[in-house]
């Protein structure tokens, strides 16, 4: 797992690893390694190397790199599920979105705090999820990074 200081270095971070072809998971950190913010990257052990590489290139150095070495220091998914019925809403961070899997509709985009979680909704909300933009193509804000994990995840949700 990597560490960093704050949410932007990891959001820089696991894009680097992506765009480098590593494969990379933000969670949220087990309680002995909180440290910084309130997020971890995941990657395989096996890529170290690679990984180290990746974010020297790039001149992002986490705070630490921590090896999972027992159950308890096991990061915790930064997603939440919840079946409404025909519904399905995943809470990722701070961020929900609730689809109707009837039709991969996107029936309501909340949470956040951020100036532009208004201007995502009106951009989501109405749209079936392969019509929808990814939300990391619109906003630039926490938020807009918690909406694409969790519109990520709702996708994972409504395969069909």
């Amino acid at each position: 797992m990597l560490l960093y200081p704050s949410t932007g270095e990891v959001i820089r971070a696991e894009s680097a690893l992506r765009e480098a072809g590593v494969e990379a998971v933000v969670k949220g950190p087990p309680p002995d390694l909180r440290q910084g913010c309130d997020m971890v990257i995941e990657f395989c052990l096996m890529e170290e190397m690679r990984v180290r590489e990746v974010l020297a290139e790039r001149n992002l150095p986490p705070l630490r790199v921590a090896v999972v070495q027992d159950h308890l220091l096991e990061p915790v998914s930064l997603y939440h599920v919840k079946a409404l019925g025909d519904f399905v809403m995943v809470r990722a961070a701070n961020m929900k979105i609730t689809v109707d899997r009837r039709n991969r509709r996107i029936v309501n985009v909340s949470g956040g705090g951020c100036p532009d979680v208004p201007f995502l909704a009106e951009m989501l909300v109405g749209k079936t999820l392969d019509e929808a933009p990814e939300p990391r193509t619109l906003g630039r804000t926490l938020c807009g990074y918690a909406l694409q994990l969790a519109f990520e995840e709702v996708c994972r949700q409504c395969r069909g």
